[in-house]
């Protein structure tokens, strides 16, 4: 694909059902580069069997109507990028990506390097765009880009949040009116958590009683982790944290982080 692109490029990996947070990983790449592919692939090594690979929106007609008439779309099906899905090779994430969504969600991040490992391989862009919602997949990506010596930059946005502070998410769409509500305590949380970040212990009491507190949420994990290294941090640490929230609001899953001084 890089032979027939003249001049720089950025890239953006999406599963489609494309919403605001997309878009602003899109400007973001037209600010960086020349030319902005975006991809749009479900990717299934991913989901693991109990997962909701099935359940996934795939719309790519709309996705398509929301993306600039510049934006170039690598939309491939699935027996193109794995003709033997099976056995084919992959990539591993280590010890860290067995930890926190690969401890809840086993092989998932094996399958989201192997993917993006493949389309940087296909695309070949200057630049990557991923956003900061998903802390620990960027902390992945970019240590395989560091260890496998890929040439290419990685750039973060921001995490973009609705104004009443919930995270986007393409799973956003399956929460009724009042699990969107309860959904809330996510970011709630996160923010508590800085507002008591003199101590570890204090910032994960804080976003614990604020989380348990609020009916219908399932908390799989809340945890305050060095960015540099994705473990948890000590109690006696002080320094940049990144606390990171996993629970079940309903039947949908949701993730969010905050990045912030402790101590």
């Amino acid at each position: 694909m890089r032979l027939e692109t003249a001049g720089s490029v950025a890239f953006v990996p999406t599963m489609g059902a494309l919403h605001d947070g997309h878009l602003a990983l899109v400007r973001r790449a037209a600010e960086l580069a020349d030319t902005v592919v975006v991809s749009i692939f479900v990717n299934p090594l991913q989901f693991g069997e109990a997962e909701d690979l099935d359940r996934y929106p795939r719309e790519l007609d709309a996705d398509l109507e929301l993306l600039p008439n510049d934006v170039l779309v690598f939309a491939p099906p699935v027996d193109e990028l794995y003709p033997d899905c099976e056995s084919g090779t992959r990539v591993t994430a280590g010890a860290v990506g067995s930890t926190f969504e690969g401890a809840s969600r086993p092989g998932h991040f094996d399958g989201m390097l192997t993917i993006v490992a493949k389309l940087l391989h296909i695309v070949r862009p200057d630049v990557v765009v991923f956003g900061q919602k998903d802390a620990q997949q960027v902390f992945l990506v970019r240590r395989m880009v560091r260890d496998l010596n890929v040439p290419v930059v990685v750039d973060v946005v921001e995490t973009v949040r609705d104004a009443d502070g919930l995270a986007l998410s393409s799973r956003n769409r399956f929460l009724g009116t009042q699990e969107r509500v309860a959904a809330l305590a996510l970011s709630r949380a996160l923010a508590a958590a800085e507002a008591s970040a003199g101590s570890r212990k204090d910032a994960l009491l804080a976003s614990h009683t604020l989380l348990n507190d609020e009916s219908g949420v399932k908390v799989d994990y809340v945890e305050l982790v060095d960015p540099d290294t994705f473990l948890p941090v000590s109690d006696r640490y002080s320094g940049p944290v990144t606390a990171i929230v996993a629970a079940r609001v309903g039947t949908t899953r949701l993730i969010d982080n905050r990045r912030f001084q402790l101590g």
